[in-house]
């Protein structure tokens, strides 16, 4: 039995020595124009949504989810994130242009809740080209972006009309 582990804890560290060989050999793909694979994607996306819900704290949104509110949060997100997010209603035109892709949050929104919308926009995303918006964002701004990019796809037609600059029905 005592063979069996030493055999068990040998492999285990060669897979990690020959793993860690491999990265320092310049052996794994780092072009940024070369999609990920199924496997890297997958252990990419588990680790920032588990890092995410854990880093996150649970708080609620002290930014009311007012009209004004809203409108200032799309205007915040069309400044700001719509260029690798996409445009409220309309999906990005390049959305693999960053790698691993950027969630295309204005055709599919978020399954984070609007304190982990807050914590990603303030922190941002080691090594995926999500700024940490907190650098030069206020708390405030950042709730106010969150509220928005949580009902961003379920908005209210007269906050649309304002932040596509329509005239109001019956103007």
């Amino acid at each position: 039995m005592k063979n069996f582990f030493l055999g068990v804890l040998a492999t285990l560290l060669l897979l990690v020595l020959g793993g860690f060989g491999c990265l320092r050999l310049g052996l794994a793909e780092v072009r940024g124009d070369v999609p990920a694979s199924r496997l890297e994607d997958y252990l990419m996306r588990a680790a920032v949504h588990a890092a995410v819900r854990r880093n996150a704290p649970e708080l609620s949104n002290p930014v009311q989810p007012t009209d004004e509110n809203l409108i200032a949060g799309g205007k915040q997100y069309r400044g700001e994130c719509a260029g690798c997010h996409g445009a409220p209603g309309k999906q990005n035109k390049f959305p693999h242009a960053l790698n691993p892709s950027a969630p295309q949050l204005a055709v599919v929104g978020t399954e984070y809740t609007e304190a982990q919308v807050f914590w990603v926009a303030k922190h941002g995303i080691r090594r995926t080209g999500m700024f940490a918006n907190g650098a030069w964002d206020s708390d405030q701004e950042l709730w106010t972006l969150a509220a928005f990019i949580k009902r961003m796809n379920n908005l209210p037609q007269h906050v649309k009309d304002e932040l596509e600059n329509k005239p109001k029905s019956g103007e």
